[in-house]
């Protein structure tokens, strides 16, 4: 798989012009997929919770117990605001991020946003038996994410493209990104060509 994505990767290189957001639930590979992204594509990758962490010098976990949700909710705007403002990098959000109006407008305007979509079987082998989700500290697991996929699920498909994670190797998914952003790239240019 790795040989097959140096031809898509080599067809996008210097066609990436704004920064590259993947959203999508807990567990669904953000972060994994975005490093293995960042590589192929030789932009920098950001984790926007670890840069939330590194601004509030404490966890996620830490923050949401002092401060609530709503508190952590405005910190995560500010820091993703501040990251759409640098070079084009590939930016792996939390899962709440781009439920938010504002960011996803922000996100809307200057980014390409990817939605990695997975099931839940797959997100509970993914999350369950890890104690920095706090979200899932607060009950049921599979009952928390249902009702997450529910809520959350049509706000992510607003996404530019939509890739599915499975339980494959993360190659196979960093390849259908590559895909999804050179059709996307694809269809913008011939759009502007039109105009």
């Amino acid at each position: 798989m790795a040989d097959d994505l140096n031809p898509l990767a080599t067809a996008l290189n210097g066609r990436i012009k704004r920064t590259v957001v993947l959203v999508g639930l807990m567990g669904a590979g953000k972060s994994c997929v975005g490093r293995r992204l960042a590589a192929r594509l030789n932009l920098a990758f950001v984790d926007a919770d670890t840069a939330f962490e590194a601004a509030a010098g404490c966890t996620i976990s830490e923050y949401f117990a002092r401060h609530g949700e709503a508190d952590f909710r405005e910190g995560e705007r500010k820091v993703i605001a501040r990251l759409l403002e640098q070079e084009p990098m590939i930016l792996a959000t939390g899962g709440g991020a781009f439920i938010d109006p504002t960011t996803r407008a922000r996100i809307r305007e200057g980014a390409v946003s990817v939605w990695i979509r997975a099931d839940l079987p797959l997100l509970l082998k993914r999350t369950v038996g890890r104690d920095h989700r706090p979200l899932l500290k607060q009950g049921d697991p599979a009952e928390i994410l249902g009702r997450l996929i529910e809520t959350r699920h049509p706000i992510y498909a607003e996404a530019d493209i939509i890739v599915d994670s499975t339980d494959e190797a993360p190659d196979a998914t960093v390849a259908r990104v590559l895909t999804g952003l050179a059709d996307h790239l694809n269809a913008a240019e011939t759009a502007e060509e039109k105009r």
